[in-house]
């Protein structure tokens, strides 16, 4: 029988209809890899078997019945950072320890009603503050990929490089898979579950899908309920799969959007079938190229990669426009003041009193609690996200920082709107670098916040954006490609991304712990 791990989700859900197999055989084969790979990869921080296997026997009956739903019987990773009923909620921090909601997410349990199976909750940075996965209480997330001697390992010609010899194939100190969905891209990639849930925030879905070697998508803020999903920076924050082909990200995205009263920025708009307007047909389509995505010093690897981007898409009949986006040199900057303002006043709800971790001074004085409380229960980089931001909204300080920050993020997304009147997409690399090693050290945080540059400016904006697999770099790991669309038009973006997915025919492996 084939590898049941190794079918697209698609795949899946036409052989389950087809009675090809079930979906108890799915999940166990899942679950199987998970217990295999899990201590390795360090993926999934909470495995749900015995609850998988019981939305697994429903999905059965309902498809003996042909009442199988949407995703009906698929299984599905879930970043530990939407709440699921009764099921542990960490976000990753020591400061939730054993929190479990009495209720679940809108986009969890909106992928439930449409028949998808909880295989476990999956590892982030801490609250989702990073680009590493290095800062997770429960530890490191490790990739799948392996650094390679000179070229890369399973490489196919379509990649662009040619197939080694195994005797090239020299593993290096552990990856990181990116973050802060790093467990989800890591668990996607390693074939641990088809497809996961993550959060993009400044790039936290598309920078993990890049260094993993697959897709992620983060829709326009709004199209997806932040309900249940625990807070970073809440004008920010937007929920959105992780999976290994455009198609299977549109199937995901469609069972995952819609208006939810329960969330004041959900927008009230249809949904459209996003699978079916994935036709590759992208003849006469306007392709923005910002020249101030080639700053100096750039990689000559993810030029190269982003120019034959460019050439694959006006060989497929779109036409290509060089434009600008002026103010992009300053989203770095202004994600930085604003992001950890609203992480500031978000994280304030954690003291100790109504859940997740308490520590009891002597004294019993209610103020030392609250002290003792978040200095343990936090890590250091959200530590360091608080006080930039309660810094930045202080007396004195708000108009200088915060403020301008919000009037700039207004001159960012104006000079996309002011773009997309030329073009209908725009085409970037993902991230500046291939996934780095757990040795890298930053002299200055600020350099690894750098990982962002290129995704940042569209979550400022609120503007949907892709990520597909481009290229290996010179050591056979992965760089991604980045498509970001008009707010609302996820129509575009998937299908573009559809035609250069096909083009580029990028179907490198990672090397999976798991097989």
């Amino acid at each position: 029988m084939t590898d049941l791990r190794t079918l697209s989700l698609a795949d899946m859900r036409d052989g389950l209809k087809a009675k090809k197999f079930s979906a108890v055989e799915l999940a166990n084969a899942h679950l199987a890899a998970i217990e295999k790979a899990n201590p390795e990869l360090n993926a999934f921080i909470t495995i749900t078997g015995d609850k998988a296997l019981d939305m697994a026997k429903a999905s059965d009956a309902r498809l003996a019945k042909g009442e199988g739903r949407a995703i009906e019987g698929i299984p599905v990773g879930v970043k530990d950072l939407f709440c699921t009923k009764d099921v542990l909620t960490t976000a990753a921090s020591h400061i939730l320890d054993g929190f479990k909601p009495q209720y679940e997410s809108t986009v969890t349990q909106k992928l439930w009603d449409a028949g998808g199976v909880m295989l476990g909750k999956l590892n982030l940075d801490e609250f989702a503050m990073g680009s590493s996965n290095l800062s997770s209480y429960y530890g490191p997330v490790v990739s799948p990929w392996r650094k390679v001697t000179g070229v890369g390992c399973r490489v196919s010609e379509t990649a662009g490089i040619s197939n080694p010899t195994p005797a090239t194939c020299h593993p290096s100190p552990n990856l990181v898979p990116g973050g802060s969905s790093g467990g989800s891209a890591a668990a996607v990639a390693a074939d641990l579950c088809p497809v996961a849930l993550g959060t993009d925030t400044g790039g936290s879905i598309r920078q993990p899908a890049s260094f993993s070697g697959i897709v992620g998508i983060k829709p326009t803020y709004g199209r997806c309920s932040r309900f249940g999903i625990i807070a970073f920076a809440s004008s920010l924050d937007q929920a959105g799969p992780i999976t290994r082909s455009v198609r299977d990200s549109a199937i995901m995205l469609s069972a995952m959007c819609g208006h939810d009263a329960k969330d004041s920025t959900s927008v009230n708009m249809q949904v459209p079938d996003f699978e079916a307007v994935l036709t590759g047909n992208i003849k006469g389509k306007k392709i923005g190229i910002p020249k101030e995505c080639r700053p100096d010093g750039m990689a000559a690897e993810i030029l190269a990669m982003w120019d034959r981007g460019i050439k694959l898409l006006r060989g497929a009949g779109a036409e290509i426009i060089d434009i600008s986006l002026p103010h992009t040199k300053y989203a770095l900057a202004t994600y930085y003041v604003i992001a950890p303002a609203e992480c500031s006043s978000n994280l304030a709800r954690y003291d100790g009193v109504r859940f997740g971790l308490r520590v009891t001074p002597e004294s019993g004085a209610l103020n030392e609690m609250y002290e003792k409380t978040r200095a343990a229960g936090f890590g250091a980089e959200v530590k360091r996200r608080i006080m930039i931001g309660t810094y930045v909204l202080s007396a004195g300080y708000y108009d200088a920082y915060y403020k301008k920050a919000q009037r700039v993020r207004w001159l960012i997304a104006e000079d996309f709107r002011k773009a997309f009147e030329k073009v209908d997409a725009i085409l970037t690399p993902t991230a500046p670098s291939a996934a780095f090693g757990f040795d890298y050290k930053p002299s200055d945080p600020v350099e690894m916040y750098l990982n962002d540059v290129f995704t940042v400016p569209s979550s400022l904006a609120g503007l949907p954006g892709i990520s597909i697999p481009g290229a290996l770099n010179k050591d056979g790991l992965p760089l991604g490609l980045q498509l970001i669309g008009k707010a609302f038009d996820e129509v575009t973006v998937l299908n573009t991304a559809y035609a250069l997915e096909q083009a580029i025919g990028f179907n490198a492996k990672a090397e999976r712990i798991a097989a």
